[in-house]
């Protein structure tokens, strides 16, 4: 069964491209539907157990990395829900959380040159106004990682900005914290990929206020939000093969639509072959099976 949207009988969510949030006046709700989004669309067939792989995904990170995060639990039986909810199909893709006052800015990690960086090295050297060394080709490692800030959009892209942009539109010492939070998950992030054979090129992290304090929030290094490429097929100068929803993004290049109308329905094996890579994904990363 895929799910495209959630359904609580008497509440009404607020729907993203991919997830359903649901406040429940202390805590939120949040359900992975398996919808999937490319060029700024949500497409009308969606990827099965893709909503279980981002959630499941995102509880290993967020019990692993020793940092404060919103999430209280997994199980959709924790929170009082409403008469006639089916439990059933909310197990495995919801994620009850603390509520934060959520800080506007996608924090990005980088430590490979691909997607919007290596189209601006290209035009200027640079990765978000950051110099660069010249001689990199697309998929080079980095000299180091890099923090490349955004802004959030609600719908379409979020748009790169400079780490001075982010300071003057949060304040330098939180923007600072920020900077070093995301590069030191980032690194735990990529240790722990490295030891299962994954190359974790890039990740994007959100991060809100609680009690004053800054903790991780959304979803946590899943295909969605990462680039993860097999570390054994790993070549510089092309793109590279990768566990997430390239499948669709090839086939939607190809398909011949126009980028700028309703998207076509996904053919049967795309999304079977999309299916088993994010699931793919989940195992290589935690060893275990799905």
């Amino acid at each position: 069964m895929i799910m495209l949207q959630s359904e609580i009988p008497g509440l009404t969510p607020r729907r993203g491209k991919v997830r359903d949030v649901y406040d429940l006046g202390e805590v939120l709700l949040f359900i992975a539907t398996d919808r999937i989004s490319a060029f700024d669309y949500v497409l009308p067939n969606g990827i099965p157990r893709k909503g279980e792989v981002l959630t499941r995904l995102s509880r290993f990170w967020f019990e692993r990395l020793g940092v404060d995060h919103h999430l209280l639990s997994d199980d959709p039986a924790s929170v009082s829900l409403p008469a006639g909810t089916d439990l059933q199909a909310l197990q495995g893709r919801t994620m009850v959380v603390r509520k934060t006052d959520v800080i506007p800015i996608e924090c990005v990690a980088r430590g490979y040159l691909s997607g919007s960086g290596w189209k601006e090295y290209q035009k200027s050297g640079t990765v978000c106004g950051i110099p660069l060394p010249a001689g990199l080709q697309e998929s080079s490692r980095l000299p180091e990682p890099l923090f490349t800030p955004a802004t959030k959009a609600e719908t379409g892209h979020d748009e790169n900005i400079s780490f001075e942009q982010t300071v003057q539109r949060i304040g330098r010492p939180l923007a600072e914290q920020l900077r070093e939070l995301t590069l030191a998950i980032y690194a735990k992030g990529c240790e722990h990929a490295a030891s299962r054979g994954i190359i974790l090129a890039d990740t994007k992290f959100e991060f809100g206020i609680l009690d004053g304090k800054v903790i991780l929030i959304d979803e946590v290094m899943t295909p969605d939000s990462s680039r993860f490429w097999p570390a054994d097929a790993w070549q510089p100068g092309r793109g590279q093969a990768s566990f997430d929803k390239q499948f669709v993004r090839d086939w939607l290049e190809q398909s011949g639509w126009d980028k700028n109308s309703p998207p076509p329905t996904l053919p049967e094996d795309v999304v079977q072959r999309t299916s088993a890579r994010y699931i793919e994904a989940w195992e290589r990363l935690t060893g275990l099976p799905f």
